[in-house]
């Protein structure tokens, strides 16, 4: 297995709101990354997202000008998986549905080298199904990304049935090294993040459609009461509705009827309303 002092190329498989994130965050820490996704109009977004978030750091004066260009430079874009093959580790942030991660893992395992670490995004699917579409089941880790990956400080390592130890170690020393602090979790569904944040969001969104009050109280209620930094209905928006609703249903099959969707939820998601991402969900936004 690679250490992480041998490190130097970051393969990064989607290009959307974490895929951006995660490339972005170590390009900024001084890694070369490719950057891929199926479809050439997927990887230009991702660039676009990448290029606003850095111009955002460099107006707040947390990044210089040439530190955010020399970032970007360092991304490159594909639409290839075969680009990822000298890459020193891959971090998966495909769609979160699990046929299609098994899919990209058994793919990669094709392509990535033996010695690579495999690293999956995923916020509630197990490590472990993931990581027997490969022949690598040692080598595959969870390394949950908190969105949105620039500005979060968070990295949720999960472990895997079968997950090495030093694959563990160098989840660990990778997050650290791009800036961010760490928790561990074993394999269970939901992890320890989604598995206490979904029935707070889903509490939330259930409260407003039965009438408790409106949103902006809801939100503000939870605000300074409990001094989290955005209400249930505002972060439901910021995560996107739709990986909310996939998150929720994906608990409620493992872990019964606590962790239900509310309707409204899934009513906002078929319409088309997921959140920041496509201008309204519980909000509107330019």
């Amino acid at each position: 297995m690679r250490t992480l002092d041998e490190i130097e190329t970051v393969g990064v498989v989607g290009a959307g709101t974490m895929g951006a994130g995660i490339a972005q965050v170590s390009a900024t820490a001084g890694y070369d990354v490719v950057m891929r996704d199926i479809e050439e109009e997927f990887v230009e977004g991702g660039f676009e997202s990448i290029e606003d978030s850095l111009d955002r750091f460099v107006d707040k004066e947390k990044l210089s000008r040439e530190e955010a260009d020399a970032a970007l430079d360092r991304i490159t874009g594909t639409t290839d998986l075969n680009d990822l093959a000298d890459c020193d580790l891959v971090v998966e942030a495909a769609v979160e549905k699990m046929d299609v991660k098994r899919d990209v893992f058994a793919d990669l395992d094709d392509v990535v080298p033996d010695d690579v670490v495999l690293a999956t995004n995923t916020s509630t699917l197990s490590i472990t199904t993931i990581a027997n579409a490969t022949e690598r089941e040692d080598l595959v880790v969870g390394l949950h990304f908190m969105n949105p990956v620039p500005v979060m400080t968070g990295v949720e390592v999960v472990v895997g049935e079968r997950t090495d130890p030093a694959a563990v170690d160098l989840a660990h020393g990778f997050s650290e090294d791009l800036g961010k602090e760490t928790w561990e979790s074993d394999d269970k569904p939901g992890f320890v993040t989604n598995r206490i944040l979904m029935p707070w969001l889903n509490e939330g969104i259930r409260a407003f459609d039965e009438g408790v009050a409106t949103k902006e109280d809801i939100d503000a209620g939870m605000k300074l009461g409990t001094n989290v930094p955005m209400g249930p209905l505002e972060l439901a928006d910021h995560i996107g509705l739709d990986v909310c609703l996939d998150a929720s249903e994906t608990l409620h099959e493992e872990l019964g009827d606590r962790y239900k969707p509310a309707y409204l939820l899934k009513r906002k998601v078929e319409a088309g309303k997921l959140g920041k991402k496509s201008g309204e969900g519980f909000y509107e936004y330019d």
